[in-house]
């Protein structure tokens, strides 16, 4: 069984290579001091079946780790190492094998070793020989996987097809409709070759992870079937719909800024497909609302700072959005920063101007003025 370690402390790498080498079948494939680069590690090699992650680390939390790997379908199992017992609860609500507390004993390293082995048998019982689970990041970036690897597309238009099949995944796509949005300036004739030619490229690229007749031919059209999945920007969506309103006890708020970690930018990346523009737009604005419902909720805690990081990621996105200037103002506001208050509204009135060549709105005007005076109702 092969594992990696994740923590920011080098001396527990030591520690855990000295107790884990104690079992002979086990591999140590990786040793990370930060969760980005073994959430890198682990989207190449999908044979890692355990992780040991200490859940206080700079940058992302052991616990983010955990919940961003369970939403891109990730099959490794995790085991926490932390010294805070407090963490216990949450870090089994997100189905973690096991819970360890420092100092780790060899005895009980050894029954999480031992569940470990127990859990592998239990899956490969319940699971047939020839299902394989999928998993699809379109969030910020593009690729495809699942147990046996990634997938290395033939082409960039084998890609893209694969692309808009997986948005209209489950429904029939007429040739006559793929030609239209994704051969757009081509001559006919020579579209509908190209579109033979990718459609093979297509199936050729998914062939070696054995995903080949995921696309059916159907009535003069194709058909994406992925039916045990897991697709990034459809978790993000279903944890949204499942949190609803965000209370202000502390772990819905932490639900919720694991939530909001999962959507890592924009659909399909920098390739930016014309075809999917309205529903780039549809997810970006899905995920602001989102955002900014959080941070009402963590203003009206007085928790500034993480409020700010939130805004000021949206405000990067579209610094022309009012809605995140007025949070932004009354974030300065809490604060009793009124120089940093006029300065947001005085640059945003430029901006304004400089970009549409309007004025702001007599709603954010009125919100500027109160909360300047200091009137109680400019920071609700």
């Amino acid at each position: 069984m092969k594992v990696i370690l994740v923590d920011d402390e080098p001396v527990m790498h030591l520690i855990m290579r000295k107790m884990l080498g104690k079992y002979p079948e086990l591999q140590i494939a990786g040793v990370f001091t930060d969760t980005h680069a073994a959430a890198a590690f682990l989207q190449d090699h999908a044979d890692v079946e355990l992780a040991f992650v200490d859940i206080s680390m700079p940058g992302d939390s052991g616990l983010t780790f955990a919940a961003k790997l369970d939403a891109a379908g990730c099959k490794t199992q995790i085991v926490f190492i932390t010294s805070h017992k407090d963490y216990a609860l949450k870090a089994f609500e997100l189905s973690v094998l096991d819970y360890l507390v420092k100092p780790v004993t060899q005895e009980r390293l050894e029954r999480t070793i031992n569940r470990a082995f127990e859990s592998r048998k239990t899956v490969q019982a319940q699971q047939p020989a020839n299902v394989s689970r999928v998993s699809v990041a379109v969030l910020g970036d593009f690729f495809v996987r699942n147990e046996t690897g990634r997938v290395k597309w033939i082409s960039s238009k084998s890609a893209e097809l694969f692309a808009y099949l997986l948005l209209n995944r489950g429904r029939r796509i007429s040739r006559s409709r793929l030609v239209t949005d994704i051969f757009a300036g081509m001559e006919r004739i020579s579209a509908e070759k190209y579109l033979n030619t990718t459609v093979y490229q297509l199936r050729k690229s998914l062939e070696p992870i054995g995903l080949r007749e995921t696309i059916r031919s159907e009535n003069d059209g194709y058909v994406l079937e992925l039916n045990a999945a897991v697709i990034d920007y459809e978790e993000f969506e279903r944890l949204v719909g499942k949190l609803g309103n965000i209370g202000s006890d502390s772990e819905c708020i932490e639900e919720a800024l694991m939530v909001e970690k999962l959507y890592t930018g924009e659909l399909f990346g920098s390739k930016a497909y014309v075809w999917a523009i309205h529903e780039t737009d549809r997810l970006a604005e899905r995920y602001a609302a989102f955002v900014i419902k959080l941070v009402e909720t963590l203003l009206a805690l007085s928790n500034t700072a993480t409020a700010s990081k939130l805004l000021l990621k949206l405000h990067e996105r579209n610094p022309l959005d009012e809605s995140v200037v007025g949070l932004l103002m009354r974030k300065h506001a809490i604060e009793e920063d009124k120089k940093g208050l006029t300065a947001r509204y005085i640059d945003y009135v430029k901006h304004l101007k400089k970009e549409l060549g309007i004025r702001p709105s007599k709603k954010l005007l009125l919100l500027y003025d109160s909360l300047v005076s200091g009137r109680s109702e400019g920071v609700k």
